[in-house]
């Protein structure tokens, strides 16, 4: 076919593509430098139509590749076009996109060579990609590759599924028939390259399809499966991995699809991992699969009869594939790098497959299975058993915790004597069970086995081995972390004398490193009483940070980093006065080494942002001279920009894939690249700026202007990162107060910062789209008020707060209406019940966050916020009659601050109240009951007499809650107790309409003592003090109850203060006054209560 470029520009173009593909640097570039800067500057549609011409008429394989890579990279560049990004394909005129793509088919379609053709669908499937997105026509492209799919040339049939993989929304249109008829014949496909590229084809096309056109090809899943058993009988390893990749897509898709044959799929895999001729990636290919359906469907694992057996029986055989060919562990432990990437190895995919069935199955599935073999393993006389069977013990316990959590004596007496096992690596793994079950079992295995714990892993610090050495001391940082200071107290010299030795033993710097990790972690759970180790070990940490580092000793900045982090949290722990002029000293250290961090790589720059930290905490306003040196780093990290780049070719791609710290995001056909790292790095600046403002509050107002402007406001719109947004949240409030303790809450700089600050925050709760983290914006929000203080919400602010509100309420709703419609649904197609749990949680903490807000408002500016919150009332009224406890709890507490701060005013809304209100005394949820009981009690405190007939009603269902068969139980007893309050408020603020008042004061007595809620306890015993000045009969009848009552109130501390002393001084009067005898009273009480009745009698 003759070319429609000029001859000049084609024989342009072919001298570009051969200096493109020179070996020779100089030509390289200098053809680079023209393409660029020439052929894609000034004629990109003579350089896109050349390549296409190319792609069919060069003579040379490698020239009609290497044309087609080309034209795929250039085509999808972006560049700017009547004011408009476009992609350089699209920008071209319309004929020359007709004349190019139709080229690109007839080149797909004449090309003999297969590789070549694959690259041409490449570029085939880039101009459809471009079109699909435009949703603009290709009408050819469909019919060609029908056509393609039937070709006698197997390499053309694969192409065309090659194609449909890289754009299935070509054919998401097409009538299903006609579909499946290509994809079945695909299937069936004599030649088995093409079955496999009809099978990655059929994935992303049914990953494309909305879940209600899902259903019509569930049938076909017969013949996918059919796909996989000549590979796998046939020893395809390579093909049949690719297909379980492909078959792993669908189940994550639509796991309900395999439902019928889900039993066969679940033996088919079983066989692959079992089969050890077959590739570990394939094995592990198969692993994943079974996994994935554990994670989408649990409750179609659960089911079947071999699931769980077969899943545990295989990780825990991969689990057993460790340390070939160095049965001593020699080679193990002479390693200096700890952080070699083993991901791809068997036995870890076993360990991380156990964790995943822990967490989706939990212990009722999976711990009978596991605990068949590991009885059996750990007391095998092969150390890889041993190994694996304390592997798979700290695999499962998070997600197994509630059933584990009752037999640990069991499990630690298998887990224990591992700790002295002659081989280094199962005492490696013993190690890390203890560790990890430290952690996951966070509490009782401090409180309950901390001797037996403690004991045994102390001993394992004076192993021969480098890293049994070092993990011991690493189980001690997960234990310590949750202990208290008591329990460590007794083993602090024991375990620091061995950590101490291992510090001196430069065998292996990463246990010295371990080391200082360890002894910071204990310094901060021992708190004060580590002060008796300062004199030894600041010395050596002087002696570490005093020596100086350059490019020779690079490999000591880590050990350096360990040193500064020891050194912080242990003046953190002994605190200023301890550490006398060391203090100063310290961070004279610190900016020493500051000035000298130069490499961007260098650890001790991250480990610095973090000490100086914790030495403003230590020092407070000491520390306010070293803020110069100190922010200047800081500021930049936390207005670092989100470092992002739109990955054009596949080159990009590649290099980033290797590179730690980027998330590559699939966006229309191309890759964004994200450096988390950098923000990461964002987040923690923020989070120590946070510290710096709290820890100096005014004396930190120099930095607050542009904090506030630069870092904060626009972090709350940082969507690059949630964290980012979090800590710019909780940022935000502390910056006010500082300018508040600076200059006065009336101040003009802070009413300035104020109205910038407030407009931003309320944006922010009308655009989060997290739900978890529009939570922290209620709360940024509610801190900020309560800073800035009465009448700082303007007219525009309360309309644009109840719009984010309203919107913020709907979205909920149709939220809770989903979870409702999916309940509906048969089990095995509902959403997975953990993610709804969460989401319920997370929904749960966003409306108890938005009711803090409400609270905050009413209690600043009181009715003035009324006809804005009348916005709202149809919420109210809906959610207060909900079957919903969440709902019913959030319109209740809401209800309480309108009677709380606004009064009388509030009555004109009681018809939309009371009754709910009324109901809820007997609600079955606690929380519930509890803010109907205190809703009553501020209305009888502060709704007048429009309330009287209201509270004298209420009594009955007052009493009645009190009478709550589980009235003093812990998830009951602040319920009871606001009751208890309530009946007292009552009687003392609106009893005008209280039938038979002495009745109900008697009734009250028996209410009493009030020993949880400190809110509740003052009303109920101011009243109960008011009861006794008036030597009321129903306390003069009464003396030992009511001095019961109030000694078990200052023994729980429920009321202080003057509350305290007046209740205290009016008992002693009523002890007098009746002549009761406080000895005959005392005995009858619990011997731990004697101390107070002393206390008071004093």
């Amino acid at each position: 076919m003759a070319s429609q470029l000029p001859p000049e520009h084609t024989a342009a173009l072919q001298q570009l593509l051969e200096g493109l593909a020179s070996s020779d640097n100089a030509r390289r570039s200098s053809a680079e430098e023209s393409l660029n800067s020439d052929w894609v500057a000034n004629r990109p549609e003579f350089l896109l139509l050349g390549l296409a011409e190319q792609m069919g008429n060069a003579p040379d394989i490698r020239a009609r590749s290497f044309a087609a890579v080309l034209f795929r990279r250039y085509a999808s560049k972006s560049v700017q076009k009547d004011g408009e990004t476009k992609e350089l394909f699209l920008s071209c005129s319309p004929a020359l996109k007709t004349h190019v793509r139709n080229l690109l088919l007839r080149n797909f379609a004449d090309e003999t060579n297969g590789s070549t053709r694959h690259k041409i669908g490449d570029a085939v499937a880039e101009i459809a990609r471009q079109y699909a997105d435009a949703d603009e026509p290709w009408p050819e492209l469909l019919q060609a590759l029908f056509q393609a799919s039937k070709s006698p040339d197997p390499s053309h049939r694969e192409g065309a599924f090659r194609i449909f993989t890289t754009t299935p929304g070509i054919i998401e249109k097409q009538h299903g028939d006609v579909v499946q008829k290509v994809f079945q014949e695909g299937f069936a496909d004599p030649n088995k390259e093409v079955r496999l590229s009809a099978m990655e084809a059929f994935a992303a096309f049914f990953r494309s399809l909305k879940k209600s056109a899902q259903k019509q090809y569930y049938g076909m899943l017969p013949s996918i499966l059919h796909v996989l058993v000549p590979f796998k009988s046939e020893a395809e390893t390579d093909n049949l991995s690719k297909a379980l990749m492909a078959l792993t897509d669908l189940a994550e898709t639509s796991p309900i699809m395999f439902k019928p044959m889900f039993n066969d799929v679940v033996k088919f895999a079983i066989s692959v991992i079992q089969d050890k001729d077959l590739g570990d990636q394939t094995r592990q290919n198969a692993l994943e699969l079974l996994a994935t359906f554990a994670e989408v469907s649990p409750n179609m694992c659960k089911k079947d009869p071999n699931y769980a057996t077969e899943m545990v029986t295989q990780c825990l055989s991969l689990m057993t594939d460790i340390g070939i060919d160095d049965e001593d562990a020699s080679e193990w432990n002479d390693a200096d790098d700890l952080d070699m990437d083993e991901s791809d190895l068997n036995h870890v995919a076993g360990e991380q497959c156990m964790d995943r069935l822990a967490n989706r199955l939990g212990g009722s599935v999976l711990l009978a299975p596991t605990f068949q073999w590991l009885p059996r393993m750990i007391t095998s006389s092969a150390w890889r058993d041993r190994h694996a069977a304390l592997m798979a013990i700290s695999a499962i316990s998070e997600g197994c915790h509630d059933m584990m959590k009752g037999e640990l004596d069991k499990i630690l007496d298998l887990v224990i004597p591992m700790l002295r096992d002659p081989h280094p690596r199962v005492r490696w793994a013993a190690c890390n069970s203890v560790g990890q079950m430290s952690t996951d079992f966070a509490g009782i295995m401090q409180e309950k086995y901390h001797d037996v714990v403690l004991r045994n892993i102390i001993a394992v610090l004076d192993s021969p081995e480098p890293r049994v050495q070092s993990h011991a001391a690493a189980a001690l940082v997960n234990f310590c972390e949750e202990a208290e200071k008591e329990i460590l107290e007794p083993y602090l010299d024991d375990v620091m004398k061995r950590l101490l030795n291992l510090l001196h033993n430069d065998q292996k710097r990463y246990v010295q490193e371990q080391s200082l990790s360890t002894i910071a972690t204990i310094a901060d759970s021992a708190g004060p009483s580590f002060a008796r180790y300062y004199s030894t070990l600041m010395p050596l940490l002087f002696n570490v940070l005093d020596r100086p580092l350059d490019e020779s000793s690079k490999d000591l900045r880590t050990l350096n980093a360990k040193a500064m982090e020891c050194a912080t949290l242990i003046a953190l722990a002994v605190g200023k006065e301890a550490m006398g002029q060391d203090a100063i000293r310290l961070v004279n250290v610190l900016g020493r080494i500051q000035q000298s961090v130069a490499d961007p790589d260098d650890p001790q720059g991250s480990y610095l942002m973090h000490c100086w930290g914790r030495m403003c905490r230590v020092l407070r306003n000491a520390f306010l001279p070293y803020l110069p040196a100190v922010m200047p780093p800081l500021l930049e990290l936390a207005s670092a920009k989100a470092d992002v780049h739109l990955l054009d070719d596949d080159e990009q791609i590649a290099q980033l894939e290797q590179e730690e710290g980027w998330e590559l995001v699939p966006v229309r056909g191309k890759f964004i690249g994200i450096k988390t790292s950098a923000l990461d790095d964002k987040y923690m600046a923020i989070e120590l700026l946070v510290i710096y403002c709290q820890h100096l509050e005014g004396a930190f107002e120099p930095y607050v202007a542009t904090v506030m402007k630069d870092i904060a406001l626009p972090g709350l719109s940082f969507f690059f990162n949630d964290a980012v947004r979090v800590a710019s949240a909780k940022l935000i409030p502390q910056l006010l107060n500082s300018i508040k303790k600076a200059h006065g809450p009336t101040s003009p700089q802070l009413g300035e910062i104020w109205s910038v600050t407030i407009r931003k925050v309320i944006e922010a709760l009308a655009s989060e789209p997290a739900v978890d983290t529009l939570a922290e914006m209620y709360q940024c929000f509610y801190e900020a008020v309560d800073v800035a203080g009465p009448n700082c919400l303007t007219a525009e602010h309360m309309t644009a707060f109840v719009t984010a509100v309203d919107k913020c309420l709907g979205e909920y709703q149709n939220r809770h209406e989903m979870r409702l419609a999916d309940a509906q649904k048969p089990e095995d197609e509902r959403d997975p019940e953990d993610e709804m749990l969460y989401a319920i949680e997370d929904d749960q903490t966003l409306l108890s966050d938005m009711n803090k807000a409400f609270h905050t408002i009413f209690k600043n500016h009181g009715i003035s916020f009324l006809p804005y919150w009348e916005r709202l009332v149809n919420y109210y009224t809906s959610f207060i009659r909900s079957s919903d406890e969440t709902m019913r709890q959030w319109a209740l507490c809401i209800v309480d601050d309108v009677l709380e701060f606004c009064g009388h005013d509030s009555f004109k809304y009681q018809p939309h109240f009371a009754e709910p209100l009324m109901a809820g005394l007997a609600d079955p949820i606690p929380a519930n009951r509890q803010a109907a009981c205190y809703g009553i009690g501020v209305a009888a405190q502060n709704g007048g007499p429009a309330y009287a007939d209201f509270c004298a009603a209420s009594l009955e269902r007052l009493f009645a809650a009190c009478q709550h068969p589980n009235a003093r139980l812990d998830d009951h007893v602040f319920a009871t107790e606001n009751a208890c309050a309530s009946i007292a408020k009552i009687l003392k603020f609106n009893a005008n309409k209280v039938q038979n008042a002495q009745a109900i004061v008697e009734h009250w007595i028996s209410t009493l003592p009030i020993v949880n809620d400190d809110e509740a306890a003052p009303y109920a015993y101011n009243f109960l003090a008011d009861l006794i000045e008036q030597q009321n009969p129903a306390v003069t009848s009464r003396v030992p109850q009511i001095f019961d009552a109030v000694v078990q109130a200052i023994d729980a501390e429920t009321i202080q203060g003057q509350t305290a002393e007046r209740a205290i001084a009016t008992v002693k009067n009523l002890l007098r006054a009746t002549g009761a005898n406080v000895q005959q009273i005392a005995s009858q009480m619990p011997p731990e209560r004697l101390n107070t009745v002393k206390r008071i009698m004093a």
